[in-house]
């Protein structure tokens, strides 16, 4: 009887270790509406984002399966050939099942992970929100197709915060669940947008466990925190509540005109082109508001960034687009294309780009259009 006990116990501690001592996966799917020699993608995403082909495997009787090892969990990518998107889920070093839905990938159930487990609650969160803004977007369209103005208004002014609402749950998420894997990887996904508040998600980083941040991941986004720091700091003057960078530049008539000498009132600067098609698009809404506004104390000042290899007069070109868009205000320019020192000053990369600056000359907002610029504008003019 002893014996048998001793055999129970050392059988029970070796599937015990077995398990503490886990070093790889493996995927079960099934995929019984997918035909068979159907091959299914197992994926990732490089440093540069571009995705990579880890594993395939063929379905077979409504069934594939795949194995591997993967240093910590990671977000992967499933895709099948002949369904339409792709499967996000968290793979760790687990049994893990995928029930396919062909129809819409994304709908696949994976259990088995409890990283995964972690992705649902926070992708289920996302699926929440935005289902929320449905019915909201439908009502705006309709006053839209009505002309109901003041509806359309109400509900954008609606819409805008459930945007933010959406746009600032990865951070809410990363504050909430500092001690999960998904978490790390989130942060590694978040960091690639360049809208990021940078200063917002080192926080988050600094704020997550030991754990994670001394992991292989965890180290990697450190490096690249620290790398997208060093290239915040060259534009950090241009941050929202900083002093705009004063500047001078020509106008057409050569006479050189400087920022200060627009100080004590709400300021526009308008990045723009004669050959830029959304800058002209654009340019009778900044008229009117300049129209509306002006006499309360709005000012604007253009900079052309005129001088492309493509223009054969530039200047001309800059005239021409002034005249024909009746644009009244400073205008000024180098006629150096995006190498112009005040496009450079400003790190303008693309345009139409817009900063627009209180009465004391701070940035208080940034590449606003249409209404939105209109009603910043108003909201500056009456403090």
């Amino acid at each position: 009887m002893r014996r048998i006990l001793t055999i129970a116990i050392l059988g029970l501690l070796l599937i015990h270790c077995k398990q503490e001592n886990r070093t790889g996966y493996v995927i079960n799917g099934n995929a019984k509406e997918v035909y068979n020699g159907v091959r299914v993608y197992l994926k990732s995403v490089d440093n540069q984002g571009r995705q990579i082909v880890n594993d395939t495997a063929i379905v077979i009787n409504g069934a594939f399966k795949m194995n591997g090892t993967i240093d910590e969990p990671s977000v992967r990518f499933l895709a099948v050939d002949g369904a339409q998107g792709e499967l996000i889920f968290m793979l760790e070093n687990s049994d893990i099942t995928i029930d396919i839905d062909k129809t819409v990938l994304m709908k696949s159930k994976v259990t088995g992970s409890e990283t995964n487990n972690d992705f649902r609650t926070f992708q289920d969160e996302m699926e929440r929100m935005a289902e929320a803004n449905k019915d909201l977007i439908i009502h705006y369209r309709t006053a839209i197709n009505n002309k109901e103005l003041r509806k359309k208004d109400s509900i954008r002014t609606i819409l805008e915060k459930y945007s933010e609402q959406i746009s600032g749950y990865p951070l809410k998420y990363l504050n909430e669940n500092n001690d999960t894997y998904f978490s790390l990887n989130l942060l590694g996904l978040e960091i690639n947008n360049p809208k990021i508040d940078l200063k917002a998600y080192m926080e988050a980083f600094n704020n997550l466990t030991p754990r994670l941040k001394e992991t292989p991941k965890g180290k990697e986004i450190s490096a690249k925190l620290d790398e997208l720091y060093k290239e915040y700091q060259k534009i950090a003057h241009l941050e929202v509540g900083k002093l705009a960078p004063n500047f001078e530049a020509p106008t057409p008539d050569g006479k050189m005109v400087s920022l200060d000498d627009l100080k004590g009132k709400v300021t526009i600067i308008d990045f723009w082109a004669a050959w830029c098609g959304p800058c002209r698009k654009e340019n009778p809404n900044v008229v009117r508001i300049y129209n509306k506004f002006h006499d309360q104390g709005l000012e604007i000042i253009g900079v052309s960034l005129d001088g492309n290899r493509r223009q054969n007069d530039p200047k001309k070109s800059w005239l021409d687009a002034i005249e024909k868009d009746n644009l009244v205000w400073t205008q000024v320019s180098n006629l150096q294309y995006f190498n112009d020192p005040v496009a450079r000053l400003y790190n303008i990369s693309s345009i139409p780009a817009t900063f627009i600056l209180d009465k004391d000359g701070k940035i208080a907002y940034k590449n606003l259009r249409g209404k939105a610029l209109e009603l910043k504008v108003q909201e500056l003019l009456q403090q």
